[in-house]
């Protein structure tokens, strides 16, 4: 009986990643990074203010000083006119810091009059400017192979110029319910019957980590029905199975994949709750056949 550990390398050594594919920036949310995504340019592109502000020079404010104000520069301009000694030019955050600035002043901490502005404090050099490049450098990796993308991936993708992102195809995951004892959710439940919850609980994390689920049904309890079903299922990327996998007179998963030339890998891992949890190979599809009760379903799912 291997450990958690040595199971889930006999796993990982088994598995493959799928075909790569491009899809739309939005499209990729919830997907795999297929490629290492590296920066195109700087970020920030330019220097700019991180302030509202006036953009001046730091020798010309050692103390409270009165320079005068020679122009304006908003977010999206060029930044042509360069400050000159004793003067400052008024920013807004993001613009491109003009020539001759080495530091913005907040607006906070100044008094504005009609073509001057009176500095409080003494000024450092390079205060409130963000740099070209300082976040990151052109050429940069930024995000890495396998990275799964999330909201704030998107931004930095977006902010990349990534229009299109190369990432892994969605891997289709049939999922077969086994038991008499189960029944589908809407319909009519008999004397010792329960819901087919498991079916459902899988697919939903199935779509949370990025698959397509497919629903395959309930095999009941008879080498008939779960030779249909499980054939059915190993037409997909992977196959998840539940319930019907420890030693009981009904539990059939194992025997009748072993019919259908899956050839398990393991059976059965030293954790708890979770023991009874199989993994196989039939050629490159991975078949994982977890435990019934719905507790060591979810368990054994997010441990592999």
């Amino acid at each position: 009986m291997p450990t958690f550990t040595e199971a889930r390398k006999i796993i990982l050594d088994n598995v493959a990643t799928t075909n790569m594919e491009r899809v739309a920036l939005l499209d990729a949310i919830g997907r795999t990074l297929a490629e290492d995504m590296a920066a195109p340019w700087d970020m920030p592109p330019w220097n700019n203010s991180a302030m509202d502000g006036f953009a001046v020079r730091a020798e010309d404010c050692q103390g409270p000083a009165t320079l005068r104000v020679t122009g304006y520069i908003p977010a999206g301009a060029i930044a042509t006119a360069a400050v000159e000694p004793g003067c400052a030019i008024k920013i807004m955050t993001g613009a491109p810091i003009p020539p001759g600035a080495d530091a913005v002043v907040p607006v906070e901490e100044t008094v504005e009059g009609t073509d001057s502005v009176k500095i409080l404090e003494q000024v450092k050099k390079r205060q409130h400017i963000r740099f070209a490049g300082e976040d990151i450098k052109a050429g940069d990796k930024v995000l890495a192979a396998g990275t799964a993308i999330t909201s704030s991936g998107i931004n930095m993708l977006a902010s990349l110029g990534a229009a299109l992102v190369p990432v892994f195809r969605r891997l289709r995951v049939a999922i077969v319910s086994t038991g008499d004892e189960l029944v589908e959710l809407g319909g009519q439940i008999g004397q010792g019957q329960i819901i087919n919850s498991n079916a459902l609980s899988l697919a939903a994390a199935v779509r949370e980590i990025g698959g397509e689920p497919v629903i395959i049904g309930i095999a009941r309890d008879n080498r008939e029905s779960h030779l249909h079903l499980l054939s059915q299922g190993l037409q997909a990327d992977v196959l998840l199975t539940s319930a019907g996998v420890s030693a009981g007179d009904r539990d059939l998963v194992r025997e009748v994949l072993t019919e259908l030339g899956v050839r398990q890998l393991f059976w059965k891992v030293d954790i708890k709750p979770g023991r009874p949890t199989a993994f196989a190979m039939k050629d490159n599809i991975p078949v994982f056949s977890l435990p019934g009760n719905p507790v060591s379903t979810m368990i054994t799912f997010e441990d592999w």
